[in-house]
């Protein structure tokens, strides 16, 4: 009887012991660095900036939704549920703000095969045309430059993969209680390299313009892999 216990127990403790053993080690790190091989690992995005010009002074309520689930990590001035907020022609938000702030995390949906590869040393000059292609300018080329290039510099090379508006709205979206005539986002999905990759990214089209004019807003975000 005692030899029939000890058999009756030691396939079930073996089976339940490996899978203890295996079970902390699985994760969502997707296989070869490709994020295709994982649908459910995280991406934090870093300092969005929002920029709003309206054409007039008006009381407005900006709204984040995470329609595939996410949340958002850090905000100035606080988002709580949402930004209520007073907004003048010239960008200033509650007599004190030039942009709404956070920062967030949500699924890795970003693009990686557009882009282009900078020397570190060639960062300042590339943003700063890359970003005025793009339709930003002034102020917004200048909080982007004075943030990230100080940070940007563990690597020789550096790849920049845009991600525009439509690949954004698949995971944060941006409601406005009344909606811009034109709006901008872009984020840059940004990978440090001690070496420039033998297969190079293919380079986006540029050919995209922005219209600075009615109720308009910009918004800029990096995500850094």
């Amino acid at each position: 009887m005692i030899m029939k216990a000890i058999k009756f127990f030691t396939v079930p403790t073996l089976i339940i012991g490996m899978l203890i053993l295996i079970i902390p080690f699985q994760s969502c790190e997707p296989i070869d660095n490709d994020p295709d091989d994982c649908d459910t690992c995280r991406a934090d995005v870093y300092k969005p900036n929002i920029y709003i010009y309206p054409t007039e002074a008006i009381d407005l309520n900006v709204h984040i939704n995470f329609p595939q689930g996410g949340e958002i990590l850090s905000s100035i001035p606080e988002y709580g549920t949402g930004w209520n907020i007073f907004v003048e022609p010239n960008g200033l938000i509650n007599n004190t703000y030039h942009f709404l702030f956070y920062e967030s995390s949500q699924p890795n949906v970003w693009q990686h095969d557009l882009g282009w590869i900078i020397e570190k040393t060639g960062l300042a000059d590339f943003f700063t045309k890359n970003l005025t292609d793009y339709g930003f300018n002034g102020q917004e080329i200048e909080d982007f430059i004075d943030y990230w290039i100080p940070r940007l510099t563990d690597y020789n090379f550096y790849a920049i993969y845009p991600q525009n508006a439509d690949i954004i709205d698949e995971v944060i979206e941006l409601y406005f209680s009344e909606k811009p005539n034109n709006l901008m986002r872009l984020f840059y999905l940004i990978e440090g390299l001690n070496e420039t990759p033998e297969l190079k990214p293919e380079e986006p089209d540029m050919s995209l313009t922005f219209e600075r004019k009615d109720f308009f807003v910009v918004e800029w975000g990096v995500i850094l892999k």
